[in-house]
């Protein structure tokens, strides 16, 4: 009999993307883009392509759709690039453009965020007693893996929250859906996402 997966509770909880109001890094490349200096643009597109086009895949779910997105994205960015007002890290302001034109997307293939009683069917996290002698890092992977195969709704909000580290409230804002629903789609979601990494290691 093989050694079964234990889901830790651990990766159920969200990264928390937090920042320090503090002067950007890079802040004489932001101010090139303030100029409309393309050689600045440039350098800010290469110093944050990776991290924006896995924030895109990770709400699409689709490489080239996600690359068009990103594109997109970072093309709007450099227009209102004068909104960008620095109480955020330069990142987190481009990445809630990111993020938004990516649920756009979402939406147009009409993804359903569904208000479920937060009680329903809840799967407890810690009925697993079976072990796991796996690396921290290789079963943050396995459950990124899993996310990536559940339907939209879920898989938006379990990456916006566990991933991208945004709270209920703020989810709600960029959903535009209650707070309440928000935590019980991300309810549901896990359960869906036990259920579904259960079943891989049983196979």
């Amino acid at each position: 009999m093989g050694t079964a997966l234990k889901i830790s509770t651990t990766y159920l909880r969200p990264m928390s993307n937090a920042e320090p109001a503090y002067r950007n890094i890079h802040q004489d490349l932001i101010e090139g883009c303030l100029e409309k200096d393309q050689r600045s643009q440039f350098q800010i597109y290469k110093l944050y392509y990776k991290s924006m086009y896995n924030t895109c895949l990770r709400i699409v779910n689709d490489t080239m759709e996600a690359e068009d997105i990103m594109q997109e994205a970072f093309l709007s960015a450099f227009e209102k690039i004068e909104s960008y007002s620095g109480s955020v890290s330069f990142g987190a302001w481009l990445k809630r453009i990111v993020v938004n034109r990516s649920l756009d997307a979402i939406k147009r293939r009409k993804a359903y965020f569904e208000d479920i009683e937060s009680n329903a069917d809840i799967i407890s996290e810690t009925d697993y007693e079976e072990e796991d002698v796996r690396s921290s890092e290789e079963r943050l992977q396995e459950v990124k893996r899993t996310i990536e195969k559940l339907p939209d709704g879920y898989r938006v909000i379990l990456s916006l929250y566990l991933i991208e580290g945004y709270d209920h409230d703020e989810i709600a804002g960029i959903l535009k859906i209650s707070s309440s629903t928000s935590r019980s789609q991300l309810s549901r979601a896990r359960q869906k996402l036990i259920a579904e990494m259960k079943g891989m290691a049983e196979n």
